[in-house]
């Protein structure tokens, strides 16, 4: 007799027949559990919504009147015949991999992490499993993040010149997770942080949960760029380049992703600087976190599938990809980690 698996994969995303819910769907369903508030893992239309009490508030600021239910990290739900978990995911502040277990058989959905500790999301915690679905964005050995303290030593440079030069220093980032990361890196003795409203209203919401985030000043329509001298702005990448931007005169644009370590598209954005940042796991990240996992087997999601997967097989590891909607990071959305 074949064992139904404990999560399968379905045209509306991942399935738990055992407890008939699906994790990160793409089409609407009864029950969805989410690891995060990104638009491409949390979609509207679902009829009730779980996930984890930091993530709920962003999730509930971007897709409205929801149903939804908050648990702890860590703590277990028994839905139908499966056992449930959230566990710190360290992507964004509040996301989370899901862990199944059904007849002690256990699946982890990882949906986006990163191994870091970057000192504002809920850092990374492995989860034992037989089973774990791991994404590769960045699943190619080029891709080798720097300290963090390094990265913010050379974007704490660079607008220190720009303000020396008379230039407002634009940075692009994605409004929840990447943007205030970046925040906590920069150093206020150098000038004004300014943010566009879509990170702002992040800000809003984090803020209110709690999270620790240098003071800041919206630069909506009743703000003066000529108020404030030797400035950076914080703004989804999106926003770079818009009547709205060059309002602000001189300046110079700097893009903040693991993309950066690609020198074609460094190039083709036509950045004046481009930061190695990710909310992502790297290719040593993502190795360890799966060897800490103990599973053998691995389904890969999205990102460098076909190269990943194939080095996981050669490595001894029993891997495959998985076709799903769901997109990494990319250098044009605003609200994508």
């Amino acid at each position: 007799m074949t064992r139904t698996p404990v999560l399968t994969f379905t045209d509306k995303g991942i399935y738990c027949p055992a407890g008939d819910f699906y994790i990160d769907p793409w089409r609407p369903v009864d029950r969805a559990l989410i690891t995060h508030g990104h638009a491409d893992h949390a979609r509207w239309g679902m009829g009730t919504y779980l996930a984890t009490h930091a993530a709920l508030p962003v999730m509930r600021h971007r897709l409205g009147d929801i149903s939804a239910t908050g648990v702890r990290f860590g703590e277990v739900t028994r839905i139908g015949d499966a056992h449930v978990s959230f566990h710190p995911a360290g992507h964004v502040p509040g996301s989370a991999q899901i862990r199944v277990e059904v007849d002690g058989e256990v699946w982890v959905a990882s949906g986006d992490y990163k191994v870091i500790d970057d000192g504002l999301s809920e850092a990374f915690e492995p989860v034992k499993c037989h089973h774990f679905i791991s994404e590769s964005t960045f699943g190619l050995p080029v891709f080798r993040w720097e300290p963090q303290a390094d990265v913010a030593a050379e974007i704490n440079a660079w607008w220190a010149a720009c303000a020396a030069a008379g230039k407002t220093a634009f940075l692009g980032a994605y409004a929840l997770g990447k943007a205030q990361r970046l925040m906590t890196m920069l150093d206020p003795d150098i000038g004004p942080i300014l943010t566009h409203t879509a990170v702002e209203n992040t800000n809003r919401i984090l803020r209110e949960q709690g999270l620790a985030l240098p003071d800041t000043l919206v630069a909506n329509a009743d703000l003066n760029p000529k108020d404030h001298p030797g400035a950076i702005v914080v703004t989804p990448p999106s926003a770079m380049g818009s009547a709205w931007a060059r309002k602000f005169g001189p300046q110079e644009n700097a893009f903040a992703s693991g993309w950066m370590a690609v020198r074609g598209i460094r190039r083709r954005r036509a950045g004046d600087r481009g930061f190695i940042i990710s909310d992502h796991a790297d290719w040593n990240g993502l190795l360890s976190a799966i060897t800490e996992t103990g599973a053998e087997n691995i389904y890969v999601t999205h990102g460098y599938t076909d190269i990943f997967t194939r080095y996981l097989n050669e490595s001894g590891w029993s891997a495959k990809v998985v076709p799903t909607q769901f997109e990494g990071e990319s250098l044009d959305q605003g609200e994508e980690a």
